[in-house]
């Protein structure tokens, strides 16, 4: 009876945090500390995590921590939450929690943020994008099984180098201003990671001529803000590359 009750014991501890880890290299939580995020989250009323990932907040040397809840899908739509939560050996010595913010040890986060994912689909291979705006989904995965494929030009004022920064699994949005029936007679901006974590992200302008497709610019930046770059009111610093 007691080899059983200890069986079922262990594999409760185990299953309970049986998600995805994408930790970097100078901010690796413990089992003990991701115990303490486990039972942050619930306090916001997240039940199943699937993710917990740390970054670094370049260019200082602060680092933040990101829990995402488990996702629901419909069709090529994914809705989930992340929680932002502060560790306080990651930040600035005076840090503390906010009065609206929950804390329980040395953590501690706010509210939790909704997010949504259009799921796209190249080859047989499945790719998210953050945002798409002015251009729909299997537009997009044209221009994106391009861009994968190689199959495209440039314009001499772009950097050849820079293209191989691009991280063409991760693409974070498509953009275009005018309406679909002009799709092949406007630009769209389609923003990608950069292949290494933290480093920011690039702009790609896009122009479509016929069945070519053409680099026409790409931008640089090194701020993490695409997790919020669709908000209106936060700028990003870019340079041309």
């Amino acid at each position: 009876m007691k080899k059983t009750l200890t069986i079922i014991s262990l594999f409760t501890v185990v299953s309970s945090h049986c998600f995805e880890r994408d930790y970097v290299s100078e901010a690796v939580l413990t089992k003990e500390q991701e115990m303490t995020i486990s039972d942050l989250v619930k306090k916001f009323g997240i039940k199943e995590i699937s993710k917990i990932s740390t970054h670094n907040l370049f260019p200082s040397p602060f680092r933040s921590i990101r829990v995402f809840e488990a996702e629901q899908v419909k069709g090529r739509n994914v809705t989930f939450q992340v929680l932002n939560v502060s560790y306080n050996k990651w930040l600035p010595a005076d840090s503390k929690p906010k009065k609206n913010q929950i804390q329980l040890g040395n953590f501690w986060a706010d509210k939790p943020l909704s997010r949504s994912q259009t799921i796209l689909k190249v080859d047989k291979n499945v790719y998210r994008t953050n945002s798409i705006q002015g251009i729909i989904a299997e537009d997009c995965e044209m221009i994106l099984s391009k861009l994968i494929s190689n199959k495209y030009d440039i314009s001499p004022s772009v950097n050849k180098d820079s293209l191989n920064q691009v991280n063409w699994s991760k693409p974070i949005s498509f953009f275009k201003a005018k309406t679909n029936a002009e799709f092949k007679k406007a630009s769209v901006s389609v923003t990608f990671l950069h292949k290494l974590k933290d480093n920011g992200f690039f702009d790609l302008e896009i122009k479509i001529k016929g069945d070519k497709l053409i680099i026409a610019q790409i931008l640089q930046s090194n701020s993490l803000a695409h997790e919020i770059r669709n908000n209106n009111n936060h700028k990003c610093d870019f340079i041309r590359v």
